[in-house]
Order: C-alpha cells, then structure tokens, then sequence
C-alpha cells in the first residue's frame, strides 16, 4: 500500500529573488541569484547536488524546452537535470519532481529551481493570455481572459451565497487590502504600498467585480530549494523544514461538462487538500495549519481557497476575513509575504517562492511579518482557470 513521503524529505537550503520588473537582470541573471541564496542557505557546494529539476513555462526561446539553460548556467557537471512545466504551478511541479526522487531512494540530494522573465515576453495578462499558453487554452472559448474566468468564480459565488454585489466586493478589497499590508514588510516583493478598502472598491474595473487591484501583476523572478533525506538534514543545518505532504489534483473535465460541478470552488483544490492531509496526517485543517501560502491569481481565488482548503466552512470565508482571521495578526494567517498579489507572479518561480515563505516562517526567520509559533504551512499552487486547472497542495514542518 502506497504510503506517502511524510517525513522522508527535508528542505535545507532556499533561495528567492527580489520579484519584480527586472530590468537590471537576464534569465540567467535570476537563476544564479536565486541558486547562490539557496546554496549558501544550505551549506554545501555544487557538486554536493545529484540531480535538478526546473520549472519554467513561457521562455521558450531561451529554454527550447529542457533543462540546458539551468545546467550550463549553474555549470553542474553532468548531473541529470529535468524541465518541467504545468501552467501556474509550475514551480511546485519541480519541488514534487526532486521530492519525490528523494523519497525513492534515487538521489540523496536534489535542487528545485523555478525562473520566469515574464516582462520581457509581453506577458499583458488579459486576451493575450490565451495566444501565450497556446491552443489548449483558446479552445476554452475565442474570448478568454484569465480576469473573465475569475469574475465568473466571483459572480456564481454571490448568487449563491446572497452576497450583494457591494457587499462581496468590500469582502474581496479586505483580501487585496491585506496582501498589500503583508507585501509592505516584505523587501523581495514586487508591490510594496499600502492600499485601503476603499481604494480596491473604486479601482478601475477589469472584469467585474475584479478591479486593478484585485489582480496579481506581471513579475520577473527566481526561487530555488534544496532538499535531502530527513536522516541526513541535521548534517547541513539545526532546522530544516520538513515535507509532509505534496499531492496535485488535475481537473477531469467534469467542471466544464456536467451540471454537479457549481461554479463557487475550486474542484481540483478540494481533491489535492484532502488527499494532502490525509498524507500528513492532518485531521482539522483550521486548527492545525499555522498559516498558508495561497494562488490568490485574484482576490476571488483566495477566497474561495480558504474553503476548498478547509480553513473556513463553505460560504463562510468571508466571515472569516471580515472577524480577520487570516490578518498577520489572527488566527491563520494567509499570504504573509503579500501572495502572488503583491509579492508577483513569475509563472514558473511562484511555488517555489510559497515554499520560501513557509520554510522562513517555520525556522522563524521572516524578519518584521514573522508570525507566532509556526509549526505547519500549507502552500496552494493553482495553473489554469476555476475550470481547468492544475493544483498543488504541499504541507511542511517541524
């Protein structure tokens, strides 16, 4: 019977750039600060590392689809060295791949890497969008946006939970508004201004009820981890961060086909949580979770996450972030580096970065936002639309 890789992995060393518009940096630029952080962090050399995995998903150009540009960029000598990518959660994706090749006995260490330069691709963000990630995606409908996919999520989720439209909306700016808070303190992240309720409630419209500011922006980064068998962490450090669990759920095509799937969750998030804790052995999620890292693409998406993850009773999320539940200061605190909202969204670095934000928080090591006796996190990295998508749901610790 298949029985997981609770507690047969650690992570020792970690990386992650300052997210951003990037100007000052190539491709290669934010591999190699990224991986000098992570290797350092580790207290190893180069060629302590057996093999890698890389996640990136639109530089394509540059990678020709493998792992080349991080094995001549870094100058590993010969080591095996695996590209992989799925939409968003791309960088969770190469986290899954070395963990799992040290769970099996493979390797006995393993480098994740994750890189975007989305800047300098055009990346817009809105129709776009979909000739970028190729047909796959436009055959969704001719006039897919990524915001119109979420405004959906949001719309379903109000009627079905008689929420007025001003009423949902205000919700969904005490999400923005918080990030912003969190991203504020945070000197890696891209976005680092305060913004009030009242200035996400009268942003410009992009897809309504999503404004300006309940969208995540375009960013350029790098984040990188390092991990090991868990006998071996405490050769390398007193604290490392050790992995609980790491499931991914893909959708199935029920959500676009048949009338069960209601449109308020996100189905794939559900399935990953549940078999995530099941793995960790996680019996109440709102209770046992010190604080997570979520795909909050748009505000909509951390909301309806914080059901789908089981920290707030369906249709109850919004309860839970008007009492503050998920502030820096409450009970489960959510994006405590500011989320892809304000820390940004380098397609292929953003679930690596989460796991940054875990791993600091666990050792106690977040600086200004560090939060109170953090003994599990949680991230949740979503590719894709509420629809079609990919997640991943990964649990470490203590």
């Amino acid at each position: 019977m298949a029985e997981g890789i609770k507690d047969k992995v650690a992570i020792i060393g970690m990386g992650c750039t300052k997210f951003g518009e990037r100007w000052d940096a190539g491709y290669s630029d934010l591999i190699i600060e990224a991986f000098k952080e992570c290797l350092e962090d580790a207290g190893m050399e180069k060629n302590d590392i057996q093999a890698a995995w890389f996640g990136t998903c639109f530089d394509e150009q540059f990678c020709g689809k493998s792992a080349v540009p991080l094995s001549q960029t870094l100058k590993f000598p010969f080591i095996p060295a695996t590209r992989v990518e799925n939409f968003c959660a791309t960088g969770s994706e190469a986290l899954r791949g070395a963990c799992y090749a040290v769970a099996s006995g493979a390797y006995d260490i393993a480098l994740a890497l994750g890189v975007e330069k989305l800047k300098d691709t055009g990346y817009p963000g809105l129709p776009e969008f979909a000739r970028l990630v190729g047909t796959e995606m436009r055959m969704v409908t001719p006039n897919f946006t990524a915001p119109g996919a979420f405004a959906t999520l949001a719309t379903r989720y109000f009627a079905r939970y008689n929420l007025k439209p001003d009423e949902g909306k205000k919700i969904l700016a005490m999400v923005s508004s918080k990030s912003h808070h969190n991203g504020a303190m945070n000197p890696k992240a891209h976005l680092r201004r305060e913004i009030t309720v009242e200035q996400v409630m009268s942003a410009p419209i992009i897809a309504w009820p999503l404004g300006l500011y309940d969208c995540c922006g375009v960013s350029d980064g790098s984040a990188a981890a390092i991990v090991v068998r868990s006998d071996m962490a405490k050769q390398f450090r007193p604290d490392p961060v050790y992995i609980k669990a790491l499931q991914i759920s893909v959708s199935s095509g029920i959500e676009l086909m048949h009338s069960s799937y209601d449109g308020t969750h996100v189905e794939s998030t559900a399935h990953a949580a549940a078999a995530a804790y099941k793995e960790a052995g996680v019996k109440n999620a709102r209770e046992e979770v010190s604080m997570a890292e979520v795909h909050d693409c748009f505000s909509i998406t951390e909301l309806v996450t914080m059901e789908d993850l089981q920290f707030s009773p369906r249709g109850k999320a919004g309860d839970d972030v008007t009492a503050g539940r998920f502030n820096l200061d409450g009970a489960q605190p959510i994006q405590s580096d500011g989320g892809l909202k304000c820390f940004g969204h380098p397609i292929g670095a953003s679930g690596l970065r989460m796991m940054y934000e875990v791993y600091k928080q666990v050792q106690g090591k977040a600086g200004p936002r560090q939060l109170k006796d953090v003994k599990l996190g949680v991230t949740h990295n979503l590719g894709g639309v509420p629809q079609t998508n990919i997640c991943s749901v990964l649990i470490a610790g203590l």
